[in-house]
């Protein structure tokens, strides 16, 4: 089923491709332009939005061994991930039951986190195995002091957890089948080769421009060129879209050569696997996912933006992932240089820009900013982000078991 949509969705573009056509939105559409500066929205958005909703915390190659572990905050929650021996990954607060004091901090791989306030012991899955002195501390039952469990979820490659332990929403509604799809990135094995982190403008600010092909050859003429494409047609899932440009040709790299391939003249199950993942896989409320070749070897960059501690602030780690890790000197050059331009064409054009929009936009003196109907990404993304914002926990259940039902008869 989900090969057929993929097959399907790329059918689709070479038609509007070779018709000179795109999907358009009924209308252009306004946004309040307070929705990015207002402060009082912006804490409601991550307390009902990121505090509620299962986010994609982790590409699964960069937990790839039995003990491995990650420790993060998300929008003041501390987390912690952890590989388990059996292979499947577990979600925690990262919070000492005792104190409270978080029990893990970067990365690593351990069986075991030790408090460093008390010296009390946790097992990896989350077992409370040790409290320090215990003859004076006194008698507790163990088995109820446990690090507290998130809801936590594992599929195509990716890691998604939910921040909120008593959620009932179940992450594979929430996906609406998404995650399906994404197994055609055949993520599962792939070598984490780099990651780090930039700091951006307010968090819906830099997420427009993951849904927004019109700037390509503008804002990008210096990196990407300016005949770049500017055209995106959208398919959605639930709030989750995928973008990418209508054309009967695709782009295939092998080796230091790059091939046209004509797709129409390509029966289904010819088409590569990479061209039909091609143009940028958005996960709402803060992922997105692009497939790039460093150096002819297939990677992508997996962008995870998080809301800052203020409403003009925002950070995105970006983890460049590869379908093989590189080991010569010439193919690491490569994915490296890839990595790097890509730095640059987000943290100097992008956010760079998005700042600079956001410091615009608290003057106050801009009452809405414009999606036109060529922007029908960012249309669906906004009615998404206020939809969810405002819903309660029974209406969020309701709309996701609907979604997933309605995409599933599809």
């Amino acid at each position: 089923m989900a090969q057929d949509n993929l097959v399907s969705m790329t059918r689709s573009l070479v038609a509007h491709g070779m018709a000179g056509t795109m999907e358009l939105a009924d209308e252009v559409v306004g946004i309040p332009a307070a929705s990015y500066t207002d402060p009082d929205l912006f804490e409601l958005e991550k307390k009902q939005i990121f505090r509620r909703l299962p986010l994609m915390v982790a590409p699964s190659c960069e937990l790839p061994k039995p003990g491995d572990y990650k420790a993060l905050d998300i929008c003041g929650v501390p987390l912690l991930l952890t590989r388990q021996k059996d292979g499947t990954v577990a979600a925690f607060l990262n919070m000492c039951t005792h104190r409270g004091n978080p029990v893990a901090a970067g990365t690593g791989n351990a069986s075991r986190f030790t408090c460093g306030y008390h010296g009390w012991t946790f097992k990896n899955d989350g077992d409370l195995i040790g409290v320090a002195s215990p003859q004076d501390f006194g008698v507790i039952d163990k088995a109820a002091h446990c690090l507290t469990r998130f809801p936590v979820y594992e599929n195509a490659g990716l890691i998604w957890a939910t921040l909120d332990p008593a959620s009932t929403l179940d992450i594979a509604d929430y996906l609406c089948g998404y995650d399906e799809l994404l197994k055609a990135f055949e993520f599962d094995g792939w070598h984490l080769f780099s990651q780090r982190t930039l700091a951006g403008p307010n968090w819906k600010t830099a997420y427009d421009g993951y849904l927004d092909f019109y700037h390509l050859p503008v804002l990008h003429k210096d990196t990407f060129g300016a005949d770049f494409y500017n055209r995106a047609n959208y398919f959605a899932f639930g709030p989750h879209q995928r973008l990418s440009t209508p054309s009967q040709f695709a782009i295939k790299v092998s080796g230091d050569d790059d091939q046209k391939l004509d797709i129409n003249t390509m029966a289904d199950d010819q088409i590569p696997q990479e061209v039909l993942v091609q143009g940028v896989w958005t996960i709402f409320p803060h992922i997105s996912i692009a497939s790039f070749y460093g150096g002819g070897l297939r990677g992508a960059m997996i962008s995870q933006l998080f809301p800052g501690a203020t409403v003009g602030e925002s950070y995105t780690t970006q983890f460049y992932v590869m379908e093989h890790e590189p080991t010569d000197e010439v193919a690491i050059k490569a994915a490296r240089d890839q990595f790097d331009f890509l730095e640059i064409v987000v943290r100097d054009e992008d956010y760079k820009t998005g700042k600079r929009q956001h410091e615009a936009l608290q003057s106050g003196l801009m009452k809405e900013v414009l999606f036109g109907r060529n922007e029908r990404g960012g249309q669906v993304f906004h009615q998404w982000v206020d939809k969810l914002t405002h819903a309660s926990d029974a209406e969020l259940k309701d709309i996701f078991a609907r979604e997933r039902e309605a995409i599933a008869a599809e």
